[in-house]
């Protein structure tokens, strides 16, 4: 990569698979590369991450992130950013970002979180698990596996016109409950009436989600980064089935956006100013082109555009040449569900050993392990 050079100071890192390429750890080696091509220490100006929201996960550098950049670890880079096409749950980066202010690595002094970025909240986890439990008990499908991070009801209310941006965070406190209010009604009403969930099964979720954050963030847990509370997800449950404390609810997501106020800006000028003094600028895009909503394999497709093009939408500046990167791996991995046809049997001794270090970043699912599929890397690329 560093003897054939770029061909744009836009650089994209997507993956070319279903996922799971190693796309995390390719930010830091275009870095280097770019380091030496240009003999800048600091020839970076912006990493942006995409689309999606915590559903996709990075490993970079031994860190495990779902939101934040994988850019963290190269301090040289000064700026991470959230572009305005990730949905994003400000708890969700308060969680990822003090255990790692902690361990030393500066993180909200880089951090900038486009004011357009969507706030995804508890209600679009909710809405989440209804759905696939809608899938399950009620049209008998095969479940399809949801992270429960509510990114695609997330999704679904910004196509909607149901939007509560992170600019909401800028303003004052009453339009922000105001918002979330009516996220609440409507979010019930569904999760109700239309993905028919009984009363027993709405208490479970609370429970599920204590479950799966305690898992994820047991580290934090056990060095007291985090209180218990802060994970017990009981606490937001109303005193009837279908309603929430919605009083805690906004308290606790409203002091999630203060505490990343200072992070809230606009984007599209910092990559265009990085840009017009001649540095480089990377987009970092979680899942895949074959998980793309539009391109990709339905059911099994995430709930966003997964490559090039939709860096421009989410940073907001003008179409313009781009060096794309295609991420894969010499096998291919597959979590989730729908067929894998190259998927190895498992009986087979290389299926074997590729099993046991193939986990899911974001569940910590068991991925399907398959052989290199070059059709499909073709058509991708």
């Amino acid at each position: 990569m560093a003897r054939l050079g770029f061909k744009s100071r836009i650089i994209t890192d997507a993956g070319i698979s279903m996922g799971d390429e190693g796309k995390g750890r390719l930010i830091y080696e275009i870095t280097e590369d770019l380091k030496d091509i240009t003999g800048d220490s600091t020839p970076v100006a912006v990493v942006m991450k995409v689309n999606g929201g915590a559903n996709s996960g990075h490993t970079a550098g031994g860190l495990k992130l779902n939101l934040l950049p994988a850019a963290v670890i190269e301090e040289s880079i000064p700026c991470l950013a959230i572009g305005a096409g990730v949905v994003a749950d400000p708890r969700k980066f308060l969680w990822e970002i003090k255990p790692l202010e902690a361990h030393g690595y500066s993180i909200r002094n880089r951090l900038l979180i486009d004011e357009k970025t969507q706030v995804s909240d508890l209600n679009h986890r909710l809405l989440d698990l209804a759905c696939e439990h809608y899938r399950i008990e009620v049209l008998k499908e095969p479940k399809r596996g949801t992270t429960a991070r509510g990114i695609t009801p997330a999704y679904a209310d910004e196509v909607g016109q149901w939007q509560i941006p992170f600019s909401a965070f800028l303003g004052c406190k009453d339009s922000f409950a105001e918002a979330m209010k009516r996220r609440v009604d409507r979010s019930a009403r569904m999760i109700q009436h239309v993905y028919r969930v009984d009363a027993h099964t709405w208490n479970s979720f609370f429970d599920i989600l204590t479950e799966i954050e305690e898992r994820a963030n047991a580290e934090s847990l056990e060095s007291a980064v985090f209180p218990t509370e802060e994970f017990d997800f009981s606490r937001f449950r109303g005193t009837a089935p279908y309603h929430l404390n919605e009083k805690v609810l906004i308290e606790t997501y409203w002091e999630a956006g203060m505490a990343l106020k200072a992070c809230i800006g606009d984007v599209r000028n910092r990559i265009l100013t990085g840009l017009g003094k001649g540095k480089y600028v990377i987009g970092e895009f979680g899942q895949s082109f074959w998980l793309d909503k539009r391109h990709g394999f339905p059911p099994n497709v995430t709930a966003s555009h997964t490559y090039g093009p939709e860096f421009f939408q989410s940073a907001g500046i003008p179409l313009q040449s781009v060096h794309m990167v295609g991420a894969c791996k010499a096998y291919d991995t597959k979590v989730g569900t729908h067929s894998f046809i190259t998927e190895i049997p498992h009986e087979h001794p290389l299926a074997t050993k590729l099993e046991k270090l193939e986990f899911g970043t974001s569940t910590g699912r068991q991925r399907m392990v398959g052989w290199f599929d070059a059709v499909e890397k073709g058509d991708a690329l």
